[in-house]
């Protein structure tokens, strides 16, 4: 008969390795598509809503940043340059460092406040601090 700390020692090694950080946000990784000279972003819809941003917010940035122009195509985004996956997926982790993830706590539980044509204000839920967003 096994003892405890043997069985807790053979339950321990027939569990699967951890696969994510432990951390509660992740930035979203685009799943980016070559079609001849244009980028396909097939994820771009479930990427905003795990940044919980509106997809014309983050389109516009991505376009501004990547000096592309593009269009909204339903639950996707077409980008008019051939760009590679890990520029794209930069680009999206700079928007969600500069617009979604706190500067006080790191934490991503935030919106944006619009004030006309002021800056916005990045406003967190969990400390209430408040900071501007620039560009």
């Amino acid at each position: 008969m096994l003892k405890y700390e043997q069985l807790l020692d053979v339950a321990y090694q027939s569990l699967p390795e951890k696969k994510s950080t432990g951390e509660r946000f992740e930035i979203p990784v685009a799943d980016t598509f070559l079609q001849g000279n244009k980028t396909l972003l097939r994820n771009f819809d479930a990427l905003c809503q795990t940044l919980r941003r509106k997809p014309e917010e983050v389109s516009k940035f991505l376009f501004r940043e990547l000096a592309t122009p593009g269009a909204l195509d339903g639950s996707r985004l077409l980008l008019h340059a051939k760009l590679s996956p890990r520029l794209v997926n930069e680009k999206i982790a700079l928007y969600a460092q500069s617009h979604v993830i706190c500067r006080e706590c790191k934490k991503p539980d935030t919106y944006l406040l619009s004030h006309g044509r002021g800056p916005k204000t990045l406003v967190c839920e969990a400390c209430g601090a408040r900071s501007p967003v620039l560009a």
